[in-house]
């Protein structure tokens, strides 16, 4: 079922790519669609009938030295999550593209651009899902990097606008600097385990918090410097700050790309990583306290920056970026559970804003300044309903200190109820309150903007604005079911009950046994030392052994003989996720003090406050506002000028590099050196020779003889030597 899952976008998009013109473009989009349909049951099922987690392996891939590694599919409780998310949103994006890309103005009448464009859809989701379903990770880097190509084949899809090609170039250039990180990370952990594969870097871990390793010149515990590494490449793949630039220039792609990059895929990529490297992150203390930090400053400059953003996709992006910092913080922290919930949620909510706002475009003829909206709640009722709905998720309505509320209320609370017992109330949880606070104001700014108040912009747009076609509001009310009720229904597995969660992530029981025992009586150590008896105890000698012969068995199929005396020594921990003996900040965030619980309903509150007072009750307010603090204004407007910042570091050295090279390397150098030859020193002696040419046959007698003379003599002066 996996097989299938994982093959079927590959096969949707290799037939609509190379066979659209035997099955017709309809052909090419009900078949790249239908496939992902399918994926998307298949999906499901795994996912609320997941039995033990199991490796599915399907072909060898890679052999070279002690690199042996094969494909396989790693079917655990977060895989099945991921599943869900990507093959949910994608085949509900297929679907909203059969209208979205009826009619578009960038490309001619009789034009085909909808095969290809569903083909990139569906290859991209491929690409996921085998970055989802990865059992090690260079399979893992394949689908990586598999999702930059497919990102930068529909970011730049309208090929014919400067713009987005150069927003195309900027996230891919973007991207590989992060995954250049993330490659390092993968071979410093080769080069400490002799092996890839998951497991065996999972029963390595406590090895690697003891090691040292030199890089960069220096001395790092191998341990937080290769979190630290891997983290890089999720900083890239998730937009978090320094390498958040190209997100924003994203919205280049059409609407339904930006939803599915941006709501559940290709940016939870590094979200993902560091939950499913959570054995390793749990010995790397400096390098996640690196990746809260990050986190919780992302969050409040997204949220920033989205305060006073005019291009309606742009505010939703900076929105996709400031809750990618929230996932962080969770991970971080420690709560890997309530960061897949947030992820899980977000898809939801973050896609049917993003779909939302494609109607509202389409139903604009393609105007996305919101500054020209207004009014709109008559015209497209479907789609403000959805955006309602969307922004009461994304913002956190819900009732306090009950677990009844929208999908964002629940996840975004236990994300900021985890920030203050991880961080003992300090600077990450202070960030995502006040990027809640600013995360209301600027969606509920949208949705007055653009529903609320008087037409604004071109009369003639506003009178023919009218409704999407059910193709794409469909979607949108799947996603709002999901919207509405995600929160609700899986707040218990994710971050409910201890033994829950333990139960859904498939950690077994004496892990949190042990977890709880460290609690009660001592430090990790003893915990530690708890948990291993607890595991003798309830499993009994002859499962441990029975289990090591097991994984010393798979690991020397192998072919690694290091990699199965790291099995035979340590065991990987089993579960989903894992959470050390001493890490208790799931328990202790259950029990925050109320004021903690209920500070982000109350920063959601003033937000929603501000924005009515600001664009419904008085709307002259705002620019007013902007005139007296305008350099605050331009400073959020710019983004806070991190790209002239990097266009000054980067971009014009890298030219200015460039032009000195082309100048005067290539132009004085090379060129000049080759065009002396050719038109200097040649013809010199072409002149010369051509002196020599009188056409008297004295003159050619006379140089044979001197040719004749100067031929003897050295040969009589060569022979005499010898």
């Amino acid at each position: 079922m996996e097989t299938i899952i994982l093959f079927a976008p590959l096969l949707g998009a290799v037939l609509a790519g190379f066979g659209w013109r035997f099955i017709g473009e309809k052909g090419a989009m009900w078949v790249t669609t239908g496939l992902l349909f399918l994926a998307c049951l298949l999906s499901w099922i795994v996912f609320l009938f997941l039995g033990e987690a199991e490796t599915i392996p399907l072909f060898r891939f890679i052999e070279s030295g002690s690199l042996s590694t094969e494909w396989a599919i790693r079917s655990d409780r977060l895989t099945a999550i991921m599943l869900i998310v990507v093959t949910t949103v994608s085949a509900l994006v297929h679907l909203y593209s059969f209208g979205y890309m009826a009619h578009d103005p960038q490309f001619k009448h009789g034009e085909s651009y909808k095969p290809r464009f569903f083909a990139y859809l569906s290859f991209f989701t491929f690409a996921m899902l085998a970055l989802v379903t990865s059992d090690n990770l260079v399979q893992m880097f394949f689908g990586w990097e598999g999702v930059g190509v497919a990102s930068y084949l529909l970011i730049g899809f309208y090929y014919k606008k400067p713009s987005a090609g150069a927003a195309a170039m900027k996230a891919f250039i973007v991207n590989r600097v992060g995954d250049f990180g993330f490659l390092l990370g993968i071979l410093g952990l080769f080069f400490l385990t002799d092996s890839i594969r998951f497991d065996d870097i999972f029963a390595a871990a406590p090895q690697l918090a003891e090691t040292q390793l030199t890089f960069l010149w220096t001395d790092w515990n191998a341990a937080n410097l290769l979190a630290f590494l891997l983290f890089v490449g999720a900083m890239g793949k998730s937009a978090q700050l320094l390498l958040h630039t190209w997100l924003p220039d994203a919205m280049e792609g059409p609407t339904p790309v930006s939803a599915l990059i941006h709501a559940a895929t290709m940016v939870t990529a590094g979200v993902f990583l560091v939950c499913r490297m959570s054995p390793l992150m749990e010995y790397a203390p400096e390098a996640m306290a690196f990746v809260t930090f990050l986190g919780a400053t992302t969050a409040f400059f997204a949220a920033t920056v989205g305060l006073v953003q005019n291009d309606i996709k742009r505010v939703i992006a900076y929105s996709t970026c400031s809750q990618l910092g929230y996932m962080f913080v969770a991970a971080g922290v420690g709560v890997y559970s309530a960061a897949m919930f947030h992820l899980l949620t977000h898809a939801f909510f973050k896609a049917m804003l993003f779909l939302g706002a494609g109607s509202v475009i389409h139903a604009m003829h393609h105007e996305q300044d919101m500054r020209n909206y207004g009014g709109l709640r008559g015209k497209i009722p479907y789609t403000f309903w959805a955006m309602m709905i969307g922004t009461l998720a994304i913002t956190g309505v819900g009732i306090p200190l009950t677990h009844i509320g929208f999908a964002g209320f629940l996840s975004k609370d236990a994300i900021i109820e985890s920030a203050w017992a991880g961080t003992a109330g300090g600077y990450a949880f202070w960030m995502l309150v006040i990027a809640a606070l600013f995360t209301s104001f600027y969606s509920w700014r949208l949705i007055f903007l653009t529903f609320y108040g008087r037409p604004r912009g071109d009369k003639h747009t506003h009178e023919h604005a009218h409704e999407s076609p059910k193709v794409m509001t469909i979607p949108l009310a799947v996603l709002a079911v999901g919207a509405v009720f995600a929160g609700m229904v899986f707040y218990g597995p994710f971050f409910g009950d201890h033994d829950k969660v333990n139960r859904f992530f498939g950690i077994p029981a004496h892990h949190a046994e042990a977890s709880e025992a460290g609690h009660g009586e001592a430090g990790g150590g003893e915990a530690a030392t708890e948990e291993h008896a607890a595991a003798t105890e309830e499993h009994g000698a002859e499962t441990a052994v029975a289990t090591e012969e097991h994984g010393t068995e798979a690991a020397a199929e192998e072919g690694h003989a290091e990699a199965a005396t790291h099995v035979a020594t340590g065991m990987a921990p089993e579960g989903a996720i894992f959470m050390g003996p001493d890490n208790h900040v799931m328990d202790e965030a259950h029990h925050a003090p109320v004021w903690v619980k209920v500070s982000p309903f109350f920063a959601m509150l003033i937000g929603f406050g501000v924005a009515y007072l600001f664009y419904i009750v008085n709307p002259a307010l705002p620019k007013r506002l902007a005139e007296n603090q305008r350099p605050l204004y331009l400073f959020l407007l710019n983004k806070w000028y991190f790209d002239e910042i990097y266009d000054f570091i980067f971009v014009q050295p890298a030219k200015a590099i460039g032009r000195f090279f082309w100048k005067r390397g290539d132009g004085k150098v090379i060129d000049g050196s080759i065009n002396g030859v050719a038109m200097g020193i040649i013809p010199f002696f072409t002149k010369l020779a051509g002196r020599a040419q009188s056409g008297y046959i004295f003159t050619y007698a006379f140089a044979m003889v001197i040719g004749i003379a100067v031929l003897v003599t050295w040969m009589s002066i060569l022979g005499g030597a010898h």
